[in-house]
């Protein structure tokens, strides 16, 4: 069943390791199909050697195992959660990378500080709110999902395609598993520029809007002219 996706959303989990994007087993991927209304995702806490394409688990839109032999990522919930309300996406990633962590423990939007943040993220990479204990305690991981939506009632999940969660790490997403993994590998770049920036001048200032606007918009605005 969906053999084509466990490939892809296999092949994303690994790109997590070829981006250092990973250390141990702190990380996933999933991806979806639309038209069946399963999910395709990284099986909980298997080393990323010993993962192949047939250990990726099948879950339906209620989280229930539809195939596989192994139990689902823990974070299962929020996936799911993030593919209920975003619409338009096809792949969700998470990882503990480094320097989205810092910022994400710091509790602070990642600002957008240059041309590299904007080219991909319109405007600030938001940090969705911590968790109460109640909504810790009920469902944490799907409230970890409510609270990024909670996060995007004024933005667009196309235009920012990532979050970090305070006190937790980051979450991107795309139009499939792939882009999700690129979006994350951008994310954390520009985390790690932005740590940098604040180190050789702590009073620097987000780019102008003209830059960040032209930046976003000519890879893609409606006019976009970058690329083949």
């Amino acid at each position: 069943m969906l053999e084509k996706l466990k490939l892809e959303v296999y092949e994303a989990n690994m790109l997590l390791v070829k981006h250092n994007l990973v250390t141990f087993t702190w990380g996933n991927v999933s991806g979806i199909d639309r038209e069946r209304q399963l999910i395709v995702i990284k099986p909980s806490g298997v080393d990323y050697e010993k993962l192949s394409a047939n250990d990726m688990v099948v879950v339906n839109m209620n989280g229930d195992v539809v195939e596989g032999d192994l139990r689902p990522s823990t974070d299962t919930k929020t996936h799911l959660r993030l593919y209920k309300e975003f619409e338009s996406i096809g792949g969700v990633c998470h990882t503990h990378s480094t320097y989205a962590v810092a910022w994400a423990q710091a509790g602070k939007d990642i600002p957008c500080f240059g041309t590299t943040h904007a080219d991909y993220f319109y405007g600030s990479i938001p940090c969705a709110r911590e968790l109460t204990e109640q909504e810790i305690r009920e469902d944490y991981e799907g409230n970890t999902g409510r609270v990024i939506v909670e996060a995007f009632k004024n933005r667009s999940p196309i235009y920012v395609p990532g979050v970090i969660c305070k006190s937790h790490g980051p979450f991107t997403w795309g139009k499939d598993a792939k882009q999700a993994v690129f979006n994350a590998v951008v994310l954390e770049e520009v985390a790690k520029m932005n740590t940098l920036t604040l180190q050789i001048n702590p009073s620097a200032s987000p780019a102008s809007s003209a830059i960040q606007n032209k930046h976003f918009l000519r890879k893609h605005g409606p006019n976009a002219y970058y690329g083949q």
